[in-house]
């Protein structure tokens, strides 16, 4: 599909198949979670049921930062920005995690459509780095610019076709269907994204696209 049909076009069912079932399962841990810890908390033993209160009360933390995370990086469709700001979001999203976040206060000071496009180039960024390591949120020229740092981090071609938009919608997987998504989203704003590898970490950029200025 090309640019002004991906701009003109609805988002695609494959798509939002793709992503409903990412999301379910990046959600159905901590759900399940706290299915388990009510069933225990009827057991005899107060310790044990203390036990399983604290599991309840952790699991339903993580899940609802997960939820309020997707609701604004995947929802937002414009307008007033309602509960906590986007920085927060990400902090929550990723606290359960061994990355450090620094989003920084030029980032925080992009209209809300820019920050869904960070938030959803924060959640890209994240997946690859296991081992754990460092995000940095700034703001660039034309929009969110993002660094990514930590052992053997480094984006899958599959990712960067995905981001690119060069990957077909029915070769699409719940891998990359986020990527994807994310350079819609850049598209609409009159962007695409630039990932660009180095040593032990990658950098994603919005940059107008033809030359033009993103729209702000």
């Amino acid at each position: 599909m090309n640019v002004a049909g991906i701009l003109n076009a609805p988002i695609d069912l494959r798509v939002a198949e793709l992503l409903a079932a990412r999301l379910c399962h990046d959600l159905i841990g901590p759900v399940a979670a706290v299915g388990n810890g009510v069933e225990l908390l009827g057991d005899d033993d107060a310790e044990f049921a203390r036990d399983a209160i604290a599991l309840v009360g952790d699991s339903a933390r993580r899940a609802n930062c997960r939820l309020q995370f997707y609701r604004f990086a995947y929802g937002f469709a414009g307008g007033g920005l309602t509960g906590p700001p986007p920085y927060q979001l990400a902090a929550d999203y990723l606290s359960e995690s061994s990355l450090a976040c620094d989003y920084r206060a030029a980032a925080r000071a992009l209209p809300p459509e820019q920050q869904k496009l960070a938030c959803n180039m924060l959640a890209i960024a994240a997946e690859p780095l296991i081992r754990g390591g460092r995000l940095i949120l700034d703001a660039g020229t034309d929009g969110p610019e993002l660094e990514a740092a930590g052992t053997g981090a480094g984006l899958l071609p599959e990712i960067q076709a995905a981001l690119s938009l060069i990957t077909p919608v029915a070769e699409l997987t719940s891998r990359t269907v986020g990527a994807y998504f994310a350079g819609v989203l850049a598209e609409k704003l009159g962007c695409r994204i630039v990932a660009n590898d180095y040593a032990d970490g990658f950098r994603l950029v919005a940059a107008a696209r033809d030359g033009g200025r993103a729209i702000s």
